[in-house]
Order: C-alpha cells, then sequence, then structure tokens
C-alpha cells in the first residue's frame, strides 16, 4: 500500500478556551484531491492552518515528508513542499505581481525564472500583468496569483482553503479547471470549498466537519450520495 502523502492524527486546536478542533483523523493519499466541507465555524481552517504550522496544535500529530511536523514553523513545514492558500488570498497587495510571485520562490531563488514561466503559462492573465501592483487586480485574478505563489515553490502537497470564495461563476470555473489540471500534473490537494457540491465533484475522498469533529469520511461520490450531506450543503 501507498504511503499517505500527509496523516493527521488526534488534531486539536484551541484559541484560549475555544476548541475549534476536537481530536480529527485524516489522511491524503499521494496524487489524490480531498476535501474538507461543512458550516463555518467546523474547523475546516482551523485544521488547514495548523498543518502548514500557521497555529499550534494543541495535540496530536501530522505527519508530512516522512517526518512529525506538529507544532513545526510555518517556514519549515514550507521547506518540506508544503504550500498552503489560505482563505482570502492574502496577496501583497503594494508589491507587483512578478514580486508576489518572485517570493513564492524564496527557498528556491535558481529555480524562480523556470517556475514562472510555467505559472504564467497556466495563467495568461497574469502575464499581461506582471508589473501592475496585485491590489488593482480583479477577486479572481488575485486568486490565481496566491494560487500562482503557492506552486512557485513546486509543491508536493498544496493546501487550498476556500480558492472560489468571493468569486463571480467564470472565475470559479477558472479556478476549478485548475485545481483539476494540477491533479492530473501529480499535484497532492487538500481543499477546502464552501462551494461543496463542486468541491465532491472534483474530490476522490472527502470528509465533513461538524463542531471540530469529522461526522462523515469516504470516497466524494459516496459522500455527496449521502442524504444528511445533500440536505445540509447540496440542496434537497
Amino acid at each position: 500500500m501507498t504511503a499517505a502523502a500527509l496523516t493527521v492524527r488526534g488534531l486539536q486546536v484551541a484559541y484560549g478556551a475555544t476548541e475549534a478542533v476536537r481530536g480529527i483523523d485524516l489522511e491524503v493519499a499521494p496524487g489524490a484531491i480531498v476535501c474538507l466541507i461543512g458550516a463555518n465555524g467546523a474547523g475546516k481552517t482551523s485544521t488547514m492552518r495548523a498543518i502548514s504550522g500557521l497555529v499550534r496544535p494543541a495535540a496530536g500529530g501530522i505527519g508530512f515528508g516522512g517526518r512529525e511536523i506538529a507544532g513545526w514553523p510555518a517556514h519549515r513545514v514550507a521547506a518540506l513542499g508544503l504550500r498552503h492558500v489560505p482563505e482570502g488570498r492574502q496577496i501583497f497587495a503594494e508589491l507587483s505581481v512578478a514580486e508576489n510571485l518572485a517570493l513564492g520562490a524564496f527557498l528556491d531563488r535558481d529555480e524562480a525564472a523556470q517556475r514562472c514561466q510555467a505559472v504564467l503559462a497556466r495563467f495568461p492573465r497574469l502575464r499581461e500583468r506582471l508589473g501592475q501592483v496585485a491590489g488593482a487586480l480583479s477577486g479572481g485574478e488575485q486568486q490565481m496569483l496566491a494560487i500562482g505563489r503557492a506552486l512557485m515553490g513546486a509543491p508536493r502537497l498544496l493546501l487550498l482553503d476556500e480558492p472560489s470564495m468571493g468569486l463571480a461563476p467564470l472565475f470559479v470555473d477558472e479556478v476549478f479547471a485548475v485545481i483539476g489540471a494540477l491533479r492530473e500534473g501529480g499535484t497532492t490537494i487538500l481543499l477546502v470549498e464552501q462551494n461543496a457540491s463542486a468541491a465532491l465533484a472534483i474530490a476522490d475522498y472527502a470528509y465533513v466537519l461538524e463542531r471540530g469533529r469529522i461526522a462523515l469520511h469516504g470516497p466524494a461520490a459516496q459522500v455527496a450520495a449521502d442524504p444528511a450531506v445533500v440536505a445540509a450543503y447540496l440542496g434537497a
């Protein structure tokens, strides 16, 4: 059996006395798209932030790249090949598109030029706007830039947190087309997405989070057919 690209065991995340994640287990297989769905406040973003080192878990283990990384700072996690595209994109609005992309290759500067060309081939709109300040881009273009910046690090695992949030339908379609193409190219992806229907359609496996716990998990098609998931997230 192929070892999981990411293994999470008993993960707990707390903010003071508030428990956001309450002892969850999950795995991401190499080359797969795994999605996390759930209502606002279910613990999805806190899970992603703990995995990438942006918050320190209260308890539990996180295995990635043959290492136990729970509690590692974000820069050490990134050095192993994990890249996180956060909710809200978090681009550097006052820097140019080119400067934002360059920052994505800060650990591999010798590869930056070659990787930039690959990113621009995937996102032609960014090529037209390289000298433009990132804050002047549309929401969809900013999301492309955020994903492109992560790809500049040649990720072994890509975390995508709400990539379609706030985007026009045309850009939503483009973003999901890119996610599918990345998987076809062998990129392993952990996806948090409010558009449960789109996420389940593209994912291989899915976890449903409710109040910080895993309420249901299984192959994405199976989860999408579950009556409780249909009623809560997909519409009757």
